[in-house]
C-alpha cells in the first residue's frame, strides 16, 4: 500500500500517487474519498486524474481532482480547495506526487480550524514529515494559517 501519514482520524495524506491496487486498499481501510492534488500530465502517473477518478467512484469513493502547482501558493487556491475539501465525506486521503503540496494544503486546513498559529502548523507538519525547505512556502503557509485561523 502506498505510504502515508495520517493528520487525524479524519484526514490522511499520501506520499505519492496511488494506482488501482491502492485505491481498492484505501476503500477496504474505511477511506471514503480521494483528493488528487497532482495536474494532468505530471510524470510517472500510475493513472491520470480522470481514470484515477473512474476507478475511485467504481469503489464507492467520492473524488475531487483539484490540480495545484507549487507556484499556485495564493490564498484564493487554498480557500477553493478548502471548500471543495468540506463537501467530501471523511475519512479522506489526499495526494499529489510526494506529498508535499497535500500535507501543506491539509495542515493549513486543519491548522486554520482548529486555532494553530502559524509556527505551530509549521512546527506539527514538520513532526509529522512534512518538512518546508523553501523559504517562500514556509512564509505563505504561515501567513495564510494565521490570517485563516479561529482563534
Amino acid at each position: 500500500m502506498i505510504e502515508q501519514t495520517r493528520i487525524n482520524e479524519r484526514l490522511t495524506v499520501g506520499m505519492g500517487y496511488p494506482d488501482e491496487g491502492d485505491l481498492r486498499d484505501l476503500a477496504r481501510a474505511g477511506i471514503r474519498a480521494v483528493a488528487n492534488l497532482r495536474t494532468h500530465g505530471e510524470p510517472e502517473q500510475p493513472l491520470k486524474p480522470d481514470e484515477e477518478g473512474r476507478w475511485a467512484r467504481q469503489l464507492g469513493l467520492a473524488y475531487l481532482h483539484y490540480p495545484v502547482t507549487s507556484d499556485q501558493l495564493e490564498t484564493a487556491v487554498v480557500d477553493g480547495f478548502r471548500a471543495a475539501l468540506d463537501r467530501l465525506p471523511r475519512p479522506l486521503f489526499a495526494h499529489c506526487a510526494s506529498g508535499t503540496r497535500s500535507g501543506a494544503f491539509l495542515m493549513m486546513h486543519v491548522a486554520a480550524e482548529t486555532g494553530l498559529t502559524g509556527d505551530e502548523a509549521l512546527a506539527k507538519a514538520e513532526a509529522m514529515g512534512f518538512a518546508c525547505d523553501e523559504p517562500a512556502i514556509e512564509r505563505f503557509v504561515r501567513d495564510y494559517v494565521e490570517a485563516h485561523r479561529e482563534a
